[in-house]
Formats: C-alpha cells, structure tokens, sequence
C-alpha cells in the first residue's frame, strides 16, 4: 500500500514512511492510494471471527508486507486486549463501550497500534524519534501511555490550559521520563497550530526526527476502524437491519475511520456527525461553506475544534462531491445545557451513565431517529464518565469511584511546561530539549 499528500499528490511513501513522517509537504495528510475491500463473506460472518482475527484482516492491506504478518498480528492482538462491548440503551439506541482501555477513552486503540508499529520500524534503527502531538484531552493521555518508556522515543504534548479535565490532565502529566506536556495558554486549535508549524520547520528538522501521534498519522487514524467492525459483529447478534452510527466529532478522525470502513464493505444505514457549540462541520453540511470558527469551550471538551483537520480526508473519500456526502452524513451541534439534560434524563429513565461527548452523540442520535422513524443504531462511547466528574455529578448528584487503574496515577506529582501560544516557544523548548 501506498499513500499520497492530500496536499500535493506527486509525494507517495509507504506505511513505515507515512508513520514516521506523520505527514507530508505543505502540512499535507496522507491518504491511502485505494481502499481495499472487504470479502462479502467475511462481512456477513463477524461473529465466526475472532476479535484479533477481524483487527488483523482491517490492517493487513494497509501495513502491507512492511511489517511481517505474524508480528502484525501480535501488534493487533495487544491493541485490542481489553473489552469493547456494544451496550443496549433502550430499544433503538446502543453504546459501543470504547472507554475499557488503560486509559478510559477511545484514543487508546489507535495510540497503542500507533506505538507498537513505531517501536518496530526503529529496532534496528540508531536514532531518536521525538513525537510531538497536541491534545484536546484523551489524545495526549493514551499516547502517554503507549509510548511511556519506549526507547529511543521522545514524546512532547502540548494542551489547552484549563480546557481539560482533571483526571486528563493528569494522565498527560504525571508520567516524567520520556514524556513532556505543554501547557498552552490558548485553545486546541492553536495547540495544533503549532505542531503544524514545527513540522514544517527546517530548522528543527535538522535537529529532530520528528513524526506526530494526532490522528493525522495514518497509523494512529486507520487501526480506529478494528472497533467499527467489531461493532458490527456484536450488532448482527441483537439486530437485522443496517445500524445508524453516531460518533461524537472535534477533529473528524474518528468518525472518518467509520466512513472509510464503510466504503470498503461495512454495511451502514448512515452516519452523524454529533458536535459540540464548534458547529463548523455541521454548519458545512448545510450551506457547503466550510468557515472556520474561534474555538469554544464547552463540557465536552475533547471535541472543541474549530478547524478539524481531518475533515479534507472525509472530502476525499467522497472524491469531493457534497451531494454523495451530505445523504451519507448528517450534522448535530448540541449545547452544554442539552448536554447535562441528556445526562440526567438517560440515567433517571435507563440507568446509564453517559459522559458530555456520548451524551452530545445520543441527543444527535435522538433526533435523527425522530426525524427517520423505524431505524435504529448505535453511538460512541469515547470516553469513561469519571473523566468528566463535575459535569456528570452536576447532572446526576452522584459520586463516581475513581477506577483502581487510575488510584495510583491521580496520587503523582503534575509534570508540565507552561508556554504561550508562540511558535517560537515551542521551537526552543524543542531545539533546548534536544
């Protein structure tokens, strides 16, 4: 497989380039030269496989032979070791569970395929790599994780400062050692301005061996499709017609994984798009006039982007046609009050807890199965509850146990940097780290 620059599609690399690099020429992402499909049979038969055996069908024809498959299927088999239940809400509303990793959030699954592939391509390599990524909120937690300890790999994260919760601030800034965090006097989006910036920076780079662990590298976006399949193989068990798929949305990587998985074979009713107050996408999805906003802050905090970078990957896949795009997807913006409301109501009336980003992805949901009777499907869960304790007791009055892998995390010292939203900030810290 091979990948070119969105950007400037004469640059094709491979996996291991694309990873490494983390993006191209003029900040450009790389996309896949051509979507593999999946087998009908295999799409119709999930439940026949096992989990690891469906995590490494997605991948193989992505990685290719750059990464040997029986390794390959060792780098599948420990990303996806933990849970990934699909829940039943009500009766036409699921939960699909991504919160059971080591970090409590969805990012866990592309951060530790992302690590392990890193790990190897650089074995036999006699070089450091820094990975600088910047963060919302659980990004920075689960590459934390993933890459704590790795050797020869750097890892700087850069987030907004008093945008993130407790808890994950905590599990970006409690660790030390190889990791550093950045704490930006500004929003994500100038967080992820200026990992832009440093990548196209000449000077750095010949400084540095940089790659980004955002969602922009392929190797952090494409594994997010593993949990869409196992999804489905849970859902064919409950239900017989096609699920609508809900996913909270901030930088679009998420739900673009989704849509990709879709255009190679996975059967989907349609897809929502469910935002915060930064309503830029659904606004899009309206008027075909993508404006750029000011970030605002809001209780789901992980989806406050104004500019989602990886938006121009879902444009691609549909070659670019806003038509095909708009009866494929449909767009929410749900505010902080509908949010706690959401909460509050779904825990008094089912007994399920939802946090901010799920709860703005089941009002999205609730609407569009109002407004499209007789259908039915699922949102994502992105996120454990406890990561976002004052808004969810706020709506419920309820005290949330801190979970046994978080005790110990919770107890360390913060470890981090304060820095203005200046680039050349960021570039002595980087340059000064070296």
């Amino acid at each position: 497989m091979k990948y070119y620059n969105l950007k400037d599609k004469t640059e094709v690399v491979d996996f291991k380039t694309a990873t490494i690099q983390g993006q191209g020429k003029e900040k450009g992402l790389f996309f896949p030269e051509f979507i593999p499909q999946f087998d009908l049979e295999f799409i119709e038969n999930l439940p026949q496989y096992s989990d690891e055996e469906i995590a490494f069908r997605c991948m193989k024809d992505f990685v290719g032979d750059e990464i040997p498959f029986d390794i390959l299927k060792e780098i599948v088999s420990e990303t996806i070791n933990f849970k990934i239940p699909l829940k039943k809400i009500n009766e036409n509303i699921y939960s699909l569970e991504l919160f059971h990793g080591p970090t409590l959030a969805f990012k866990d699954i592309g951060a530790r395929f992302m690590s392990r592939c890193l790990s190897y391509f650089l074995k036999d390599e006699n070089k450091k790599v820094t990975v600088l990524v910047a963060t919302s909120g659980d990004t920075g937690g689960a590459v934390s994780h993933g890459f704590y300890n790795a050797e020869n790999i750097d890892v700087v994260i850069l987030y907004p400062k008093n945008r993130v919760s407790e808890v994950q601030e905590q599990q970006l800034t409690a660790w030390g050692e190889n990791i550093s965090a950045l704490e930006v006097d500004g929003s994500f989006d100038d967080c992820q301005n200026l990992v832009k910036q440093a990548f196209s920076d000449e000077e750095i780079h010949s400084a540095l061996f940089l790659t980004s662990a955002n969602s922009i590298n392929v190797a952090r976006w494409l594994p997010q499709q593993i949990y869409y399949l196992l999804a489905l193989k849970q859902w064919q068990k409950f239900e017989k017609e096609n699920p609508v798929i809900c996913v909270p949305s901030g930088n679009f990587g998420n739900i673009c994984a989704g849509i990709l998985t879709h255009f190679r074979g996975l059967p989907v009713e349609h897809f929502i798009a469910a935002c915060n107050e930064n309503d830029v996408v659904p606004n899009y999805l309206k008027t075909q006039k993508m404006e750029l906003k000011e970030t605002v802050a809001t209780l789901s905090n992980a989806m406050d982007v104004g500019n989602p970078s990886n938006f121009i990957r879902v444009l691609e896949l549909f070659d670019h046609h806003f038509e095909d795009l708009k009866n494929k997807i449909t767009g929410y913006s749900i505010d902080d009050e509908k949010t706690l409301q959401t909460i509050k109501e779904v825990y008094l009336k089912y007994n399920y807890l939802l946090e901010p980003h799920s709860a703005v992805a089941y009002t999205a949901m609730e609407q569009y199965l109002k407004e499209n009777q007789g259908k039915k499907g699922f949102i994502l869960g992105t996120a454990h509850p406890v990561k976002f304790p004052d808004a969810v007791e706020k709506a419920v009055s309820i005290k949330i146990d801190l979970p046994e892998s978080l005790e110990n995390l919770m107890k360390k010292e913060k470890k981090s940097t304060e820095i203005q939203p200046d680039f050349a900030e960021l570039k002595r810290f980087l340059l000064n780290k070296n």
